[in-house]
């Protein structure tokens, strides 16, 4: 039996940071979507999120407990990490609202937690429009708020659309007995992404402050329709066609950024 962890003062607050990543892209023929499909599972297989998430929880000060991963048949992977790390006298730059870190810099730790990723390839049957998801969620509970791993995951993927959730349950008690149902100040998601994302990307916050639920919601602002091509599509396509790939492609971010079917 494995010994117990000691959680001397242990913060009770559960941070949870929930976010789905798309990369959108056309391929035109079987072979073309079939190599878009075998690409993604070369560039995000199970060991490449791996060594992702080993990087966040690098940022995040921890120590991992145990790594579960796996490969799937036709396509996609999961990882799920558990960590965890002694209490440490938290800084203001680990709870203050800001952007977190790139990798080289180690600047916060976590009492207990997990992290998990799963990527689903997919591709549109007719009309060769690949959507690539990735859904992350990073669990804490201690002084450390998950969304300083924000601004360095979504630099590791190639991403269109962005929909981001936090949420912060239960309470912690003060020595004094009194309860606390968040223990760091909040005003938006967006204050914990770096300036040149924020530059890139439409956004669009629906908070909900008193239940301490936060959403966001990113659209790539710049659009050129070079880099959503893959294979033979890049130097095929005519003028009529390279308009008509275009519309399809914006249709595809807009319905995904607004989650709702829309006319073509």
């Amino acid at each position: 039996m494995k010994s117990k962890l000691k959680l001397h003062g242990f913060n009770n607050l559960t941070k949870t940071l929930s976010f789905n990543i798309y990369d959108i892209c056309y391929a035109e023929t079987p072979q073309d979507q079939q190599a878009y499909v075998e690409y993604i599972n070369e560039e995000y297989n199970a060991k490449r999120l791996t060594q992702i998430l080993t990087e966040v929880v690098d940022i995040i000060g921890a120590n991992i407990l145990n790594i579960a991963s796996q490969d799937y048949d036709p396509q996609g992977a999961s990882v799920t990490i558990l960590i965890s790390e002694e209490p440490v006298t938290p800084t203001d730059s680990q709870i203050e609202e800001s952007p977190g870190p790139l990798p080289e810099i180690i600047l916060a730790h976590l009492d207990k937690s997990h992290i998990t990723v799963h990527t689903y390839p997919e591709i549109h049957p007719v009309d060769g429009i690949a959507t690539f998801r990735v859904d992350i969620d990073v669990s804490t509970c201690g002084v450390i708020s998950p969304l300083k791993a924000l601004n360095f995951l979504i630099h590791q993927f190639d991403s269109d659309i962005v929909t981001v959730d936090y949420r912060v349950r239960g309470f912690t008690r003060d020595v004094e007995g009194k309860k606390h149902f968040i223990d760091h100040e909040i005003n938006s998601i967006q204050n914990y992404l770096s300036e040149d994302t924020r530059d890139s990307y439409q956004m669009t916050d629906v908070n909900v402050y008193q239940e301490n639920l936060f959403h966001t919601k990113m659209l790539l602002k710049n659009f050129e329709l070079d880099d959503y091509l893959f294979g033979d599509a890049t130097n095929s396509l005519s003028t009529e066609q390279r308009a008509q790939v275009t519309d399809r492609v914006k249709h595809e971010m807009l319905e995904i950024f607004y989650a709702r079917n829309m006319p073509t």
